[in-house]
């Protein structure tokens, strides 16, 4: 049996600008910061003799692996997205970039962003435009009815505010 995994498919290459300096930071710091400092702890670790039993060396290596693999990710992640810093002709729609607060039928709130996939961060309410609940709000209007359908079940949700930063 094959241990073959297909590559995920990308998510929407739709970014906020916000994201997008955050991406920025996050391959500046690797590339300008972390890895320089990874590297010369490299170059003293083999300058110790033996590199076979030397543990320094051999988990550094490693390290500077795993950054240059995020560090490409990040540079053709970057060069692909397009940033998304407009706001829509219609602001009374849901689209990407907006907060939407919406309530479900026990009267409870709850309120998202649609971002991208890479700004993903459900601790501060930021839902990707690929989830289910994003594709369910995008294009719906004040006081919408949105069906949800999630691994969950489904869930109706009432359109109660929107607003774009």
């Amino acid at each position: 049996m094959s241990r073959y995994r297909p590559p995920r498919p990308a998510g929407t290459p739709l970014i906020t600008p916000e994201g997008e300096a955050r991406l920025r930071a996050e391959l500046h710091e690797l590339w300008n910061v972390r890895r320089p400092q990874v590297t010369q702890s490299v170059s003293e670790a083999a300058a110790q003799g033996d590199r076979s039993e030397n543990a320094e060396y051999t988990y550094g290596k490693k390290m500077l692996r795993e950054i240059d693999s995020r560090v490409r990710f990040l540079r053709k992640r970057l060069e692909n997205c397009k940033v998304v810093s407009e706001r829509p002709a219609d602001p009374n729609k849901v689209y990407f970039g907006a907060w939407v607060t919406l309530e479900d039928e026990d009267g409870e709130q709850a309120r998202y962003r649609i971002v991208g996939p890479d700004e993903l961060d459900l601790r501060n309410n930021h839902i990707s435009i690929d989830s289910p609940l994003a594709r369910a709000l995008v294009g719906k209007e004040l006081d919408a009815e949105v069906m949800v359908r999630s691994p969950s079940g489904e869930k109706l949700w009432f359109v109660v505010e929107i607003e774009y930063p």
